[in-house]
């Protein structure tokens, strides 16, 4: 018998036996869609945060007080810092407040070709209220200058940036976010231009609006109003510190600027060449790098989950083909009359148990695909296809085809062919 016959009558065998071809096929597409949608999930995570979550660019750096951990699904990561090590406690994750005065001095005195910008971060969880519309309780106030547009990405959809009198004043002026003006303003968010509305019961009159950034799932970037540094200060649930945000003109002098500002602000918080620094430096991309590396773990539990369920399809599969066997006996049997040889006997059961795997492994690709853009939809990430894990996920149900079909195939082909016909 030629192996294409064979796998002909190996197709007709597996299309003829529907409900128990079903059952395995479902049980391994299951399988297969909780890794391929786990993975392309991540896929889009990743992408969205490649372009939503660095908030400074990658010419850009912050100074804060203390550095970033970022804990994901149970792992702990401490964000790659630009620091000096410590004598006391190299454990130690918690500098020396930035305050106001210090923030000042060092816009003042950093003489590097750079823009720079100070940021202080206000109340979180905050109702806006415009009339008889309000927000949900996700509204966030950040404190800012005249350069905290250009330095964080942002720009103006309507209306005027900050002045240099907002600021040195701390009136109560602010830019709205886009999401927060589609809420109070449904029918023409420009419209909310030159308006009062209230955040956390006090009233502030919307100079600008933002354009929309987009979110991610890490980060609502439209859900901000931004008002002056001065202002947010005054505001209970500021933040105690101050950070320095600095961009360059170009990435080549991201080092030479991070090392003038080490400087600068160690003169400004007189610090003595033998002290080590009581603040912290991180560049953005840094921390979007760190949070793809932890989502990488992710992908680990994917295959995990992916794997016990594709163990236990293997099992079913191979009962289903002993089981297959036992019924064929007296097929086998005939076969064997007819002058079939054991090889094509084996090649037979093996072809099955291939064919049903495989199945499951493009129904499950393709539901795991689905699957995992309907996420990729939720964060605006564009289609998102895998293709390292597609043929992964193809090449392990070809494995566990051939594992779980093995042994039936070569139980049918050593039976006795007298023995096999004369089966009941």
């Amino acid at each position: 018998m030629k192996t294409s016959d064979t796998l002909s009558l190996s197709y007709r065998t597996v299309k003829s036996n529907r409900l128990r071809t079903g059952i395995t096929v479902t049980i391994i597409a299951l399988g297969i869609m909780a890794l391929i949608g786990i993975i392309t999930a991540i896929k889009a995570m990743n992408q969205s945060l490649k372009e939503n979550f660095s908030i400074l660019g990658a010419n850009a750096f912050s100074i804060r007080y203390k550095g970033m951990n970022i804990n994901i699904g149970g792992r702990k990561s401490r964000v790659k810092q630009y620091k000096r090590g410590e004598k006391k406690d190299k454990t130690s994750n918690v500098g020396k407040s930035i305050t106001e005065d210090q923030a000042i001095l060092f816009k003042e005195n950093y003489k590097f070709p750079s823009l720079v910008g100070i940021q202080l971060g206000g109340p979180r969880q905050l109702i806006a209220k415009y009339e008889n519309l309000e927000t949900t309780p996700q509204v966030s106030i950040s404190g800012g200058d005249e350069s905290f547009l250009t330095i964080n990405g942002y720009s103006l959809q309507a209306g005027r940036n900050f002045s240099r009198l907002d600021v040195e004043t701390g009136r109560n002026v602010c830019l709205l976010g886009s999401d927060i003006a589609k809420k109070l303003f449904p029918k023409k968010q420009e419209n909310s231009v030159d308006k009062i509305i209230r955040v956390g019961n006090l009233p502030y009159r919307v100079i600008g609006l933002l354009k929309a950034k987009g979110a991610s799932v890490f980060m609502q970037m439209d859900k901000l109003i931004v008002t002056s540094h001065t202002n947010v200060k005054r505001l209970p649930g500021a933040s105690a510190s101050y950070t320095i945000n600095v961009m360059v003109d170009d990435v080549s002098q991201l080092d030479p600027a991070i090392g003038e500002a080490t400087g600068t602000l160690r003169a400004i918080r007189r610090l003595q060449v033998s002290d080590s620094d009581n603040f912290f430096i991180d560049k953005s991309d840094t921390v979007a790098e760190t949070m793809i590396s932890l989502l990488g773990s992710i992908s680990g539990s994917a295959g995990a989950i992916g794997l016990i369920t594709l163990i236990g399809a293997a099992i079913g599969l191979m009962n289903i083909m002993l089981v297959a066997v036992t019924e064929r006996t007296k097929e086998v049997g005939l076969i064997k009359a007819l002058g079939g040889t054991r090889k094509s006997i084996r090649n037979q059961f093996l072809f099955e148990s291939i064919i049903i795997s495989l199945l499951g492994a493009v129904f499950g690709i393709v539901l795991g695909v689905l699957v995992g853009n309907l996420f990729s939809m939720l964060l605006g990430t564009g289609f998102v296809v895998p293709w390292g894990w597609v043929i992964t996920g193809i090449i392990i149900c070809s494995l566990v085809g051939l594992a779980a079909g093995l042994w039936p195939a070569i139980k049918a082909s050593k039976l006795d062919p007298i023995v096999a016909l004369r089966y009941e």
